[in-house]
């Protein structure tokens, strides 16, 4: 869980804080390297830091809790641990989608992602707390 808090507070601050002052306070020519190379560096650190680490604490937690491929579909931790890892999935397509879409030059589609991915990351972090302690 706290991988997740982690990576949608980096993902807060850099949508909420970091690109927006970006955008009012640096010239066009330095803003759009900037932004590019903001998006890269933490498209690099979800990939090499956060996507392993939410996959292997997830992995591990279900092996510790016994959950098995049947048991994603019973009530309880294995659903709400399948909804979880499903929305994490579409979190990341979503992120990865949105860096496409600002370099295909399509801002209002890569706006739309930027808010689907953080909304489902707000999803995931809630469903990480539902998760019960075993």
């Amino acid at each position: 869980m706290t991988g997740a808090v982690v990576w949608v507070g980096g993902q807060l601050a850099l949508s909420l804080v970091v690109l927006p002052l970006a955008r009012r306070m640096l010239s066009a020519d330095i803003r759009d390297g900037f932004v590019a190379g903001a998006g890269r560096r933490f498209g690099l650190l979800t990939g090499a830091v956060f996507l392993p680490l939410q996959l292997g604490t997830g992995w591990a937690m279900a092996w510790h809790t016994g959950v098995t491929w049947a048991s994603l579909a019973e009530p309880g931790y294995g659903r709400t641990l399948a909804a979880k890892l499903g929305l994490f999935v579409l979190v990341m397509f979503a992120a990865a989608g949105h860096g496409v879409a600002y370099a295909k030059g399509r801002p209002g589609l890569a706006r739309a992602l930027a808010v689907g991915s953080l909304a489902g990351s707000l999803g995931v972090v809630l469903l990480a707390t539902a998760l019960p302690v075993t």
